[in-house]
């Protein structure tokens, strides 16, 4: 049994903690960044993020400033904001905003928009609460890999460089469908490898990743090796959200990495399904898959870091209704603070409800509910 804390967590909240046994309390200050949901157009899906969410935000994981873009997407409607310009632009690197008017409106991509490693080094794509990027059920959206030499080596330690530093913040992601990548599998809508990420004000929708094999992951975003072990920040973020929009695949229908931190703070994460059969390593006769209804965490020392976030109706065949979470060396650590997690559907082997993890990871819980 285990429960862990919050980085975010004040001394004045820990007197109020602590309901839980065997509980390992932590207090790291934090800044408190104010950040609110653009995201609320009730005809385009659920709003981002959880809407009871209030855990402070450290200025390391607020919005990115786009006050002075270095490309303007579009001339003031949808139709001048073209897949083709959206994807050089993310090719140059540099903040990137949109110009399509003043309603919500959506970009379908017929491949993916791909950063450089040797480009500009910070990539900040800005969609205002407006922009929908689509994968139009063909394709991923966005790629990031700083060891894929046809996006250029740029050190000889790619899988651990300072950068690219890649940010997506108010936008929305869906229809993301990465089945037919065979090298670089999961990430329906985002797939990261190396240099730092971050996703804010982000919802993610309908994506999907290959539907069976022990690793594979991360129907909507899969993430590995981020620089010195930092932490992926995830603020103010849907994924799925509600029925008929949650994202699907083999392991971590939400989330999915190897060997990487995260830090979730104030999202929703519900109606994402894990759908492999015989987890990992697969059992025989078995394709493999089927763990982490919402997050699937898998590799070495590594943190998962949950504060006020909801997680509920996610669905797995093999393990970990809404978290799979295990470290080979029995080194990582999990940390869940001003959290709901339940009525997460299907699998075995819960440490605690919906959680699957070793005995003997540390878990830290605080002011939170698990069931």
């Amino acid at each position: 049994m285990h429960q862990h804390c919050s980085e975010a967590v004040l001394a004045s909240l820990l007197l109020l903690a602590g309901t839980m046994t065997a509980c390992r309390f932590v207090s790291v200050p934090l800044d408190n960044i104010d950040i609110r949901n653009p995201l609320t157009n009730p005809l385009d899906g659920p709003p981002a993020g959880n809407p009871d969410g209030d855990s402070p935000i450290p200025a390391a994981a607020g919005l990115e400033d786009i006050s002075n873009p270095d490309h303007v997407i579009g001339t003031g409607t949808p139709r001048s904001c073209s897949a083709d310009s959206f994807i050089a632009a993310v090719a140059q690197g540099g903040s990137i905003v949109f110009n399509g008017g003043t309603e919500p409106f959506t970009i379908t991509l017929n491949r993916p928009a791909k950063v450089f490693n040797d480009a500009d080094p910070d990539i900040v794509i800005d969609g205002g609460g407006l922009v929908t990027l689509s994968g139009g059920g063909r394709t991923r959206i966005l790629y990031m890999n700083t060891c894929d030499e046809n996006q250029h080596w740029t050190t000889p330690h790619c899988q651990d460089q300072d950068h690219p530093r890649l940010t997506v913040q108010n936008l929305t992601f869906i229809d993301g469908n990465s089945k037919n990548e065979s090298e670089y599998d999961g990430g329906g809508a985002i797939w990261v490898r190396g240099g730092r990420f971050k996703i804010v004000n982000c919802r993610f929708f309908n994506n999907v990743c290959a539907e069976e094999g022990p690793d594979v992951g991360g129907a909507a975003v899969r993430v590995f090796s981020q620089y010195n072990g930092n932490p992926v920040y995830v603020v103010n973020s849907t994924f799925g959200g509600a029925e008929g929009f949650g994202n699907v695949g083999a392991n971590g229908g939400g989330i999915g990495s190897i060997g990487v931190s995260w830090t979730i703070i104030n999202c929703l994460f519900s109606h994402n399904r894990a759908i492999g059969h015989g987890g990992n390593p697969a059992q025989s006769g078995t394709p493999g898959g089927g763990s982490g209804g919402a997050v699937y965490n898998d590799g070495n020392t590594m943190t998962l870091s949950i504060y006020g976030t909801l997680i509920e109706k996610n669905e797995v065949n093999a393990y970990g209704a809404a978290i799979f979470f295990v470290t080979n060396d029995h080194s990582g650590n999990i940390r869940i603070d001003n959290s709901v997690i339940r009525n997460n559907i299907g699998g075995s082997w819960h440490v605690k409800p919906g959680i699957s993890m070793h005995d003997d990871t540390q878990c830290e819980i605080t002011n939170s509910t698990i069931e």
